[in-house]
């Protein structure tokens, strides 16, 4: 292995968690209708949405720490386009769920708040995440 592919693969390995956690969100983003617990209560907080908040504000946080330890440092611009990448990836989600998952559709509002979790993950990352790596 020469040393180009080396460096390649000591760079991935920053961002394996960000990896694994965005394979998981298509995973249950893509699971059918019927798998997906349902209850009065679920409906009634809409416990989805803030799990899609979470989801992807987790995403833009593990992507943002792969970056912070392969750099040393990462800008707000870097923040802000990644919390913009994920939130792409939130509304692509939503197309597939539409278009190839059974008993799935688009819901404007999942969208809004994979992107309101994606900002949020970057706020917190620019705020307070980079003060704990030091």
């Amino acid at each position: 292995m020469n040393e180009t592919n080396t460096n390649k693969m000591r760079m991935i390995r920053y961002y394996l968690p960000a990896l694994a956690w965005i394979i998981l969100i298509l995973f249950l983003c893509t699971m059918p209708a019927s798998a997906v617990p349902k209850s009065g209560l679920f409906d009634l907080l809409h416990m989805d949405k803030i799990v899609h908040f979470f989801l992807f504000g987790g995403t833009v946080l593990l992507l943002a720490y792969g970056y912070y330890r392969q750099k040393g440092r990462i800008s707000a611009a870097a923040l802000l386009c990644l919390a913009l990448v994920v939130s792409l990836y939130g509304l692509g989600i939503e197309f597939i769920q539409k278009y190839f998952t059974a008993n799935r559709s688009f819901e404007i509002w999942d969208v809004v708040a994979d992107a309101a979790g994606a900002l949020c993950g970057a706020l917190i990352f620019g705020l307070i995440g980079k003060r704990f790596l030091k």
